[in-house]
């Protein structure tokens, strides 16, 4: 495939990154990350909080239910894992 003189000078895309706690470490080489954000709610101007889960490739197995850390978007690695561990933000209380 030849490449135009467009694609070849083009940037790579920016990856998302997001910041969330981990809620499940039960799984090999894999951990759940849930993500909170706030929402103005378009009736009632008010902030409402939603929360989204994502499955994230932990290959050293470093966090733990209760960690702050942060994902990065990559490619699909399985079938629900598009998102793969940047670092523990801050480590869980014991």
């Amino acid at each position: 495939m030849t490449q135009t003189a467009d694609t070849k000078n083009a940037l790579p895309k920016k990856r998302q990154i997001k910041v969330g706690k981990v809620i499940s470490d039960k799984m090999d080489k894999s951990v759940v990350v849930e993500v909170e954000r706030t929402v103005l709610h378009p009736r009632y101007q008010r902030y409402i909080k939603r929360r989204s889960r994502f499955m994230a490739h932990d290959e050293k197995e470093i966090a733990s239910i209760g960690d702050r850390v942060s994902i990065e978007e990559t490619r699909p690695l399985s079938k629900r894992k598009r998102w793969s561990l940047r670092e523990v933000l801050r480590k869980a209380e014991a």
